[in-house]
């Protein structure tokens, strides 16, 4: 009997924190089951570490990070030049 009653308080304690981790979800707090982070952060730290390791990969990070920083944003305006309705 008394386990039963743990075993019904653990449960009831988790369904109470997945309530809340989702409630926190949609409020934009925290990812937690339909939203997944970038991964390239993880990616640019190992690449970090193996850079301090074996400098020849430095290069490797560099160009990972420029190309991150020179990708247009979905808001900013079209370049000169370029009309996207041309065919």
């Amino acid at each position: 009997m008394r386990y039963a009653l743990l075993v019904l308080a653990v449960l009831g304690g988790l369904y109470s924190l997945h309530r809340l981790a989702l409630w926190a979800e949609r409020r934009g707090w925290i990812y937690y089951r339909n939203k997944r982070g970038n991964s390239g952060a993880i990616g640019n730290a190992f690449l970090e570490v193996q850079a301090m390791i074996e400098p020849s990969k430095r290069h490797v990070l560099e160009e990972r990070l420029k190309d991150e920083s020179e990708s247009p944003e979905p808001g900013d305006p079209p370049e000169p030049g370029k009309n996207s309705d041309a065919p």
